[in-house]
C-alpha cells in the first residue's frame, strides 16, 4: 500500500535516509522532522531536547518512524556520552509520543528500538517474547520503549522496532568492518563464537515499511534477518565476498583498550529471530548470510 504521508525523525541518518528513498519511492509523501529552521516544505522542526514537537505538526500525518537518536558506536562510552545515548532516545520518543497523544488521532508509531534489550544470552533463541536482559544497552532500551507510553495510553498504535546489526553500503557497524576486511583484519572478535544477529539495509527498510502498513502489529518486533550466525561464521562470509578467507583475530583484551565498555557489547551474544515479521507475512530479499554478504560487498564496491 501506499499514499500516505509518513513523518521520520533521523531522515538523514543511515537507514532514516534510506527509508525516505524507499517510501517516496513507493508513492508516500515523507514529513522530515528536524531540528533546524525548516528550508523545504516537506521539513517540519521538532526539538527533543528543549521543545518537543508541536503537535500541530503532526496532525496531518498518518505515520511517525523515529530513528533519530544518538549512535552507540560513535565514541567512547565516557559517562557523558552514555548520558546522551540514553537522553537522546528517551527525550526524543516521549517527545513524539506526547505529541501524539495530543492530537487526539491514532497516529500509526513506529518507534526505533534495538535487541540489545535483550542483553548477553549466548545461543538462546530470542523471540519478542524473550525478556529483558542486564547490561547498559539493555538498560538503554527498556527505558526507550518506556518512553513511549503516552501515546500506548491514548490508543495509539506503537511498534518498537528492535533493529540488530544493519549490514549496508555508507553506513552502520559494517561499512567500519568492511573496510577492515578489505585488509585480511576482520577476523573473529574474541571467541568469535557470540551470536551476530544481522539484516541488511534492503530489509530494514522493507521492514519498517511493512510496520507502517500494518498498524495491527504492535509491541516488539525484531527487525533481523531469519540466518543469525556466529560472528566469527559472519566475518568468514564477507571475507569469502570479498576472496579474501584468511582474516586475523582481535583479541578481546585488544578490543577492550580500542572501544572501553562497548566492547562488552560487540563480544555479546544475540541470537535473534524475526518471528513477529515472519509471522505477519513478510519476506526477506536476503534471508540467508553468504547471499547477504555478497550484497554488502557489491553494494558497497
Amino acid at each position: 500500500m501506499s499514499g500516505r504521508r509518513v513523518a521520520v525523525t533521523g531522515a538523514s541518518g543511515f537507514i532514516g535516509g534510506a527509508l525516505t528513498a524507499y517510501l517516496a519511492g513507493r508513492g508516500d509523501e515523507v514529513v522530515r522532522l528536524v531540528r533546524h529552521q525548516p528550508t523545504q516544505p516537506s521539513e517540519r522542526r521538532w526539538d527533543p531536547v528543549r521543545g518537543g514537537l508541536d503537535p500541530r505538526a503532526i496532525d496531518d500525518v498518518d505515520a511517525i518512524v523515529h530513528l533519530a537518536a544518538a549512535g552507540v558506536g560513535d565514541h567512547r562510552w565516557t559517562p557523558a556520552y552514555k548520558e546522551l545515548v540514553l537522553r537522546s532516545r528517551v527525550d526524543g520518543t516521549a517527545a513524539v509520543a506526547t505529541a501524539i497523544a495530543q492530537t487526539g488521532r491514532p497516529i500509526r508509531f513506529v518507534c526505533g528500538s534495538a535487541i540489545g534489550y535483550y542483553g548477553d544470552r549466548g545461543d538462546e533463541i530470542l523471540t519478542e517474547l524473550s525478556g529483558p536482559g542486564t547490561g547498559f544497552l539493555a538498560e538503554v532500551a527498556r527505558a526507550w520503549e518506556g518512553s513511549a507510553e503516552p501515546a500506548i495510553a491514548a490508543g495509539a498504535p506503537v511498534a518498537f522496532a528492535r533493529h540488530g546489526l544493519v549490514m549496508g553500503p555508507g553506513g552502520g557497524a559494517f561499512a567500519r568492518l568492511l573496510r577492515l576486511a578489505r585488509w585480511g583484519l576482520f577476523g573473529p572478535l574474541g571467541s568469535g563464537r557470540q551470536y551476530w544477529s544481522w539484516i541488511t539495509l534492503a530489509d530494514s527498510v522493507r521492514a519498517l515499511s511493512h510496520l507502517i502498513d500494518r498498524p495491527d502489529l504492535t509491541g516488539p518486533v525484531n527487525i533481523v534477518g531469519p540466518d543469525p550466525r556466529p560472528q566469527r561464521v559472519v566475518a568468514s562470509a564477507i571475507g569469502h565476498a570479498l576472496h579474501r578467507p584468511a582474516m586475523l583475530p582481535a583479541p578481546s583484551v585488544a578490543l577492550r583498550v580500542a572501544l572501553g565498555e562497548f566492547a562488552d557489547d560487540i563480544l555479546g551474544s544475540q541470537r535473534v529471530m524475526p518471528f513477529a515479521l515472519t509471522g505477519s507475512g513478510f519476506t526477506f530479499e536476503h534471508s540467508m548470510l553468504r547471499p547477504a554478504a555478497a550484497w554488502l560487498v557489491r553494494e558497497s564496491s
